[in-house]
C-alpha cells in the first residue's frame, strides 16, 4: 500500500488539473484526441499515429471519502488498487472492485467493470452517483442521474472515452469487512453448477461475492464469499501459491479483505503460465518481481510493440520449421442466464479455452437505460471471461473464432465488451447500439469531432 499522502489530491489540486485539460482541448484544433496515462486494460490494438495527447497522468488520487454518507470522490485515472486503499484507510471498499490492480475508476466507468460482488451491486458505473465529464467541446460537464447532463450520464458506460473522459466520479461505498470468508463447491456437469450459482445469488440472499470458473466440462467450481470479522486470515496469495489452483483442493478459506480484492492478481487470473510463472522455480526466483498484472502487461506491450510473434514466424520460415498458427480470444460476454446452457455447449465445442471465468451480474434500477449497454434490470446474467488463443489455419478467415462468438452472443440475446477485439460489421454493430441517440449525443457534446467515432475506435483501432 502506498503512503497516505500518495493515494489522496485535494479539490484544489483536482480542479487545477481538471482545467489544464479543459483548457488543451478547447486549443485543440480539429485532429483527434487521446489521452496520455499511466496504465491500460485495452487488448484492441490501437493505431498510435501523431496524436498529440492530453496529460491525464495527474488525476490518478482520491479526493475525499465521506463516511457520513459513504461514498467518495475519486479522479479517473485513479487505479483500483489504490482507490480501493485509500477507502480501506477510511473504513470503507468500494462495492464491485473490478479483479486487476491496474484498471482505473474511469476505465471501469467508460468500459463496463464487473467482479464477484455484481451478483449484489452489479456493474461498477451502477454505483456512480455523479460524474465530471471532459467533452469533446473542452467543457467540464457534471452529469448525475438527474438534472440537464443525465443523458450524458447514461451513455458513458461502454462508450470508451468517445463521448469525454471521465475525470472525477463519486462513488457509493461500502463498510470495509476485516476478512472475507470462502466456500469453494465442486460440481461434474454444468447444470448442477448453474443452479448452485443461481441459487447463491437469489435476491434477498445473504451472499457478498459469487463467482464460478469452469476448469472442462466436467469440472465446475462455484465460490461464495461473505464479509467476516474473523481476527487472523489464514491465506494469502501473493507468493509461491496461484490461487486459481486452491479452488479444487480446499473447500474453505479464509482472506483478508484486500487480499480478497486482488487475488487473481498475481498470476493474472491463471494466464500466468505464458510468462512461465507457474514453474515453482521461476516463481521461487522472480516472484517478487513478475507477479502481478502491471508486469504482465508490460512484457505483452512490449511483445506486440517489438511484433515478435510476426519475428519468430519469418525466422520458422526461414529455417524450414512449422509455424503454429492461432487466434487470440480475448473476450467478457454476458449471457442470459435461461440461455448459458446453450453458450457453454458453444463454447467447449467452438473455443474450448481452459479454465474459463463465470461471473454472475443481476444489472440494478436506473433512472433511465444505459444508452450503450442496455440490460434488462433485476435480471441475472453471467458473464464469461476467457483469454488465450485458439489453434487455427491458413483456410480460415484471421477473425474465426472470434467472429463465431459475436454471432453466438447476439444470438443468444447477451453482450459482448468491447475492451478486446471486436469485429463486427459496422451496419451490424450499430443495430447492436443505439446510433440515433449515439450520434444525437456526439453533436451535442463534441460537435467539432475532436473524439473518436465508437465502431470507428473499438472496431477499426483508431
Amino acid at each position: 500500500m502506498k503512503p497516505r499522502e500518495e493515494l489522496f489530491d485535494t479539490l484544489e489540486g483536482y480542479r487545477a488539473s481538471a482545467a489544464r485539460m479543459s483548457e488543451a482541448m478547447k486549443a485543440r484544433g480539429s485532429g483527434p484526441a487521446a489521452l496520455s496515462k499511466r496504465t491500460s486494460n485495452l487488448f484492441r490494438p490501437r493505431e498510435q499515429g501523431s496524436v498529440r495527447k492530453l496529460d491525464a497522468r495527474s488525476l490518478n488520487r482520491t479526493i475525499s471519502v465521506n463516511k457520513d454518507e459513504a461514498w467518495a470522490d475519486v479522479e479517473g485515472m485513479t487505479t483500483f488498487e489504490d482507490f480501493s486503499d485509500a477507502c480501506l484507510l477510511h473504513g470503507f471498499v468500494p462495492p464491485v472492485v473490478p479483479e486487476l490492480k491496474t484498471i482505473t475508476v474511469g476505465g471501469a466507468i467508460t468500459g463496463i467493470g464487473i467482479e464477484s460482488s455484481s451478483c449484489r451491486h452489479g456493474f461498477v458505473h451502477e454505483r456512480v452517483l455523479e460524474m465530471d465529464v471532459l467533452c469533446g467541446d473542452g467543457e467540464l460537464r457534471t452529469c448525475s442521474p438527474e438534472g440537464e447532463f443525465s443523458d450524458l450520464f447514461h451513455a458513458i458506460p461502454n462508450s470508451y472515452g468517445t463521448l469525454g473522459y471521465v475525470l472525477r466520479a463519486r462513488v457509493r461505498l461500502l463498510p470495509a469487512p476485516r476478512a472475507v470468508s470462502l466456500r469453494h463447491q465442486r460440481f461434474q456437469d454444468y447444470a448442477s453448477f448453474q443452479v448452485a450459482l443461481e441459487a447463491a445469488c437469489q435476491e434477498g440472499g445473504t451472499s457478498n461475492f459469487v463467482e464460478g470458473v469452469a476448469f472442462a466440462p466436467d469440472d465446475f467450481v462455484v465460490t461464495i464469499g461473505n464479509f467476516s470479522d474473523a481476527p487472523d486470515p489464514t491465506s494469502s496469495y501473493t507468493g509461491m501459491v496461484p490461487y486459481f489452483t486452491t479452488l479444487r483442493t480446499r473447500s474453505d478459506d479464509l482472506l483478508s479483505v484486500r487480499d480478497y480484492l486482488w487475488r487473481w492478481d498475481p498470476d493474472w487470473f491463471w494466464c500466468s503460465a505464458h510468462f512461465g510463472m507457474q514453474n515453482p522455480l521461476l516463481r521461487r526466483l522472480f516472484g517478487r518481481w513478475m507477479l502481478g498484472s502491471k508486469v504482465y502487461w508490460q512484457i505483452l506491450t512490449h511483445y506486440r510493440k517489438w511484433k515478435l510473434e510476426e519475428r519468430e514466424h519469418r525466422l520458422r520460415r526461414l529455417l524450414h520449421l512449422p509455424i503454429e498458427l492461432s487466434e487470440p480470444v480475448i473476450q467478457d460476454v454476458e449471457i442470459p442466464v435461461e440461455h448459458c446452457a446453450e453458450f457453454m455447449d458453444f463454447y467447449w465445442k467452438t473455443i474450448n479455452i481452459r479454465p474459463c471465468w463465470v461471473c454472475p451480474v443481476r444489472p440494478l434500477p436506473s433512472k433511465s437505460p444505459w444508452t450503450l449497454y442496455p440490460m434488462e434490470t433485476g435480471k441475472l446474467h453471467l458473464n464469461f471471461g476467457f483469454w488465450d488463443s485458439v489453434p487455427t489455419n491458413d483456410s480460415l478467415p484471421a477473425d474465426h473464432f472470434n467472429r463465431l462468438l459475436e454471432k453466438e452472443v447476439v444470438r443468444l440475446g447477451g453482450r459482448k465488451s468491447l475492451y478486446s477485439t471486436v469485429h463486427f460489421p459496422e451496419d451490424e454493430f450499430w443495430q447492436i447500439h443505439d446510433r440515433t441517440a449515439y450520434q444525437d449525443l456526439k453533436k451535442r457534446y463534441d460537435p467539432a469531432g475532436r473524439l473518436r467515432d465508437l465502431w470507428q475506435k473499438v472496431v477499426k483501432s483508431r
